[in-house]
This record gives structure tokens, C-alpha cells and sequence, in this order.
């Protein structure tokens, strides 16, 4: 089962027109992914530290399908999707938490492992292994709120 990340659209979410401007929906994202490492027990401070072995984003994509306002309060559904080699993707889907199966967005994030000395591809260390199992809806067996 995907992980779901609440979370309510601040002011400072909005541009002019009083929408989420269009990069914030990818910064809402990677909230839902740290959030989702730190609840399967990854220390977040080792994790973005360049030690060991670093897992930049290398693509991002947006499709955006209604309008969200200061104030609407969004599930954001993430599911990350099998790996291949030294990379994943996660897939995410916001949603708004008042209006069951009203779809707002859906992004999708690629990430690599590398070796930050090298700069060459590695393989994901276990954690993340375990992490991509967790979240995948084949392996989960519990939702997380």
C-alpha cells in the first residue's frame, strides 16, 4: 500500500492567481519522501549526508489536473515502483482529503544511487531496498496515515 503524506496548501504554496505554483507541487513531493524514509526508520540526517552513497533526483515530471487553493487540506499518495539496476522511481498522486476521488496531481520522480567520490552508479544499499519494498503496493501489508 503507498504511503500518505496529509498536508494542508499554505499561502506561501500560491502565486498571484492564488494557486499552487507549478514548482511546489514537486517540493509537496519530496516532503511525502523524506517523510516516508523517516517512517520506515531511515535517520534523515545520515541519509542526506554524502557519505556513503548519494540517490539524486535525475528526472521529474507534473501533470496537473485541477487547481489547489490556500487551505485545501491534500493526501499525497506515494508509491515508489520496482527498481531497475541503480535507480527507482516513485510515482505520487495528490489528492484532495475533502473530496474523496478528486485527483489534483500526479508526479512522477526518478532517483540513481551513486558513489558521491566516483560519481558512478552503485547499488542501492539495503535500507532503500527495504524502503521501496515498505511503500510498494505488492510488498506493503499495513497503510501508514
Amino acid at each position: 500500500m503507498a504511503f500518505v503524506y496529509q498536508r494542508i496548501v499554505r499561502f506561501q504554496d500560491t502565486d498571484a492567481a492564488g494557486v499552487v505554483y507549478f514548482t511546489n507541487i514537486l517540493a509537496m513531493c519530496h516532503e511525502a519522501y523524506e517523510a516516508s524514509l523517516a517512517a520506515s526508520g531511515i535517520n534523515l540526517k545520515q541519509f542526506f549526508s554524502p557519505a556513503g552513497v548519494v540517490i539524486p533526483l535525475i528526472h521529474a515530471q507534473a501533470d496537473f489536473f485541477q487547481p489547489m487553493f490556500c487551505g485545501d487540506r491534500l493526501n499525497v499518495h506515494l508509491t515508489p515502483l520496482e527498481p531497475h539496476n541503480h535507480e527507482f522511481e516513485v510515482l505520487y498522486t495528490i489528492w484532495n482529503a475533502d473530496q474523496p476521488g478528486r485527483l489534483l496531481n500526479q508526479a512522477r520522480t526518478r532517483h540513481v544511487c551513486i558513489d558521491p567520490t566516483t560519481r558512478t552508479r552503485t547499488a542501492l544499499p539495503t535500507e532503500m531496498i527495504d524502503w521501496l519494498h515498505q511503500w510498494h503496493p505488492e510488498h506493503a501489508s499495513e497503510p501508514s496515515l
